[in-house]
């Protein structure tokens, strides 16, 4: 793992600039982190119990890897904003307006902020459609609406793939908080560093493995109260020491402007951006717009959706969701008061942690880091649960054993959660942690290359398979090839998510570039593919969901021969999707819409 050192006074007068690696150990901090560290865990393996419909053991993806499908919208709110706002987005969001400004830090508020319009109108009809046939994952919807196990599994592993290095970024938010308390920086044992990190992850891997989603459901009320509390105190108590934001956004713009000085006369182009001027917009505006494309396509935002009990439910936490976005704009905010209060780091991701090190008593500095740490804990469990479905029903189901029982899917979902908890934790651990954060930045490129299959899938005409299928790869070889192009001083390649757009000369989002090229292909593709007279596939949702249509099995595996049209589906509950969500009718022998409505 990478160290780096840190250059700050606290309150208390002692340096810690003296010996970066070898920060004093602070015992009351870490007493307070441990305490409520213990109670959140306490709350997590009580969660087995917690909203059952049932007496027995969790064993189908319903119940595990759902929650029963039964979240109304107080637990909603709780769950999705705390799969949205991590343990990362606490250090990265702030650490990047304290290292390059607006451009790198502020886009996330515009974002967060642009998404829920587009979650009003999208989820809902996702939520309809896989409620009436039972899907559990985005890949499920992708196979049963183009009849592709093609398309579903480039849906699938884009998700798995694209969601591991997001695992990995909560251990090194975690991480941050842990090296500035001095935990395990004078050992020169990695298992001894390490240590607390592996003990937490441990605990959170028995959380899930037995309770499923309901652990980090639950864990998310104590989560996010404490997230709260500690940026409004900080928001609150901070600036007004500090002499108000005006002397706040003072100081960092003569920070940016002496850097973007230094920089100049060193022959470097300048990096900071204190206020974005024209010439930043385009690259403003496409990262703000893709990252809200991507943000609700990444399997663990899926699943916080999916897990609700009705589409009312969606749309009433639209309206309330925002408050998170406020929230996030304090927080990036907290990037700026760290310069105007003199912290001084090398390491952009400490730079929060370490001015709540300076400024604020140590129990309080410990409320804050706990709060961090459990922040991890939340998104990295619904992560690894939704990568698992995916592993489950795409892989597993669709292409190894087509006729698993509910209770042998819940099985392996389960061990695949842990597998994939192992593999973050590797990966931080005995690699790089900028490794992480380069995969992560691929993993924006590549989650939203399955815009198309996905979200296009909610309404029709359908696009064709093949050429979805076409689209997706051109865009993933674009943005791999584009990401990999950049370089920066802390990488030589992956080193930025921003590129030249091919016509327009200035730089923008390359996933929104890739995306554009994608979609052009898939579109065209299409209208080829159609006047060609090449056959689509069929469509399950275009059914009853509890008949299967001629030639695709209740797993989606093709069956030229078979004329089966009485099947129970097997569903994620074994027993196929009886239950209808609000608004869905009911009708025998009367077709479904993509969005869960009556043909007529």
């Amino acid at each position: 793992m990478t160290r780096a050192g840190a250059d700050l006074t606290p309150t208390g007068g002692v340096s810690l600039a003296t010996q970066p690696l070898h920060t004093p150990f602070h015992g009351v901090e870490f007493a307070v982190f441990t305490a409520l560290f213990a109670a959140v865990a306490i709350l997590g393996f009580g969660a087995v119990r917690w909203r059952r419909t049932g007496p027995g053991p969790l064993a189908s993806l319903d119940e595990w890897g759902l929650g029963g499908r039964g979240f109304g919208s107080f637990v909603a709110w709780f769950l999705i904003g705390g799969d949205i706002f991590t343990a990362y987005t606490f250090v990265a969001v702030p650490g990047a307006m304290y290292a390059a400004g607006a451009v790198s830090g502020w886009f996330a508020v515009a974002y967060t902020t642009i998404v829920w319009p587009m979650v009003f109108v999208l989820m809902p009809r996702l939520w309809t459609v896989a409620h009436r046939h039972g899907y559990v994952t985005p890949a499920d919807l992708v196979r049963g609406r183009y009849g592709s196990r093609a398309l579903a599994l480039a849906v699938a592993v884009t998700g798995i793939v694209a969601t591991m290095p997001y695992i990995a970024l909560q251990l090194v938010g975690m991480q941050a908080v842990l090296e500035v308390m001095g935990v395990g920086t004078n050992s020169g044992n990695p298992v001894v560093r390490d240590l607390p990190v592996i003990v937490a992850f441990g605990i959170l891997a028995v959380c899930t493995y037995t309770a499923g989603l309901r652990a980090p459901a639950l864990i998310a009320f104590a989560k996010d109260l404490l997230i709260y509390a500690v940026v409004l105190v900080a928001v609150i108590v901070l600036p007004h020491r500090l002499g108000g934001f005006g002397a706040i956004f003072d100081a960092a713009e003569r920070k940016f402007n002496a850097a973007n000085a230094a920089a100049a006369g060193a022959g470097r182009p300048a990096t900071a951006v204190f206020i974005p001027g024209p010439k930043d917009f385009l690259a403003y505006g496409t990262l703000a717009l893709g990252s809200a494309m991507a943000l609700f396509l990444y399997p663990h935002a899926i699943t916080g959706v999916l897990a609700t009990r009705g589409r009312e439910v969606i749309r009433r936490n639209t309206a309330v969701l925002p408050l998170y976005s406020l929230l996030l704009a304090f927080l990036a905010l907290l990037g700026y008061v760290a310069i105007a209060a003199g912290v001084h780091t090398t390491n952009p991701r400490l730079a929060v942690p370490l001015l709540f090190e300076r400024e604020f008593p140590a129990w309080f500095t410990g409320v804050a880091f706990a709060a961090v740490a459990i922040g991890a804990l939340v998104p990295a469990a619904i992560m690894s649960i939704a990568a698992a479905n995916l592993f489950t029903r795409t892989i597993y189901v669709g292409h190894l054993r087509p006729g698993a029982t509910a209770a042998e899917q819940t099985a392996v979902s389960k061990v695949a959660s842990l597998l994939v908890k192992a593999g973050a934790l590797v990966f931080v651990l005995g690699l790089d942690t900028q490794n992480s954060i380069n995969l992560q930045l691929l993993g924006g490129v590549w989650i939203l290359q399955t815009f198309p299959a996905v979200v296009l899938a909610l309404w029709r005409p359908r696009l064709h398979r093949r050429a979805l299928l076409a689209g997706w790869l051109v865009g993933i070889c674009y943005g791999t090839a584009q990401a990999y192009a950049q370089h920066s001083a802390a990488a030589r390649h992956f080193g930025g998510s921003l590129a030249a757009v091919p016509g327009l000369g200035q730089a923008g989002y390359i996933a929104v570039t890739a995306f554009a090229l994608n979609l052009a292909v898939a579109l065209l593709g299409t209208l080829v593919l159609h006047a060609a007279g090449v056959p689509n596939g069929p469509d399950e949702t275009a059914i009853e969901p509890g008949t299967t249509p001629t030639g695709v099995t209740a797993t989606g595996t093709t069956e030229p021969d078979a004329t089966r049209t009485g099947a129970t589906r097997t569903g994620a509950t074994g027993t196929g999707a009886t239950g209808l969500g609000e608004g869905v009718p009911e009708q025998p022998g009367q077709a479904v819409e993509a969005d869960g409505s009556a043909s007529s």
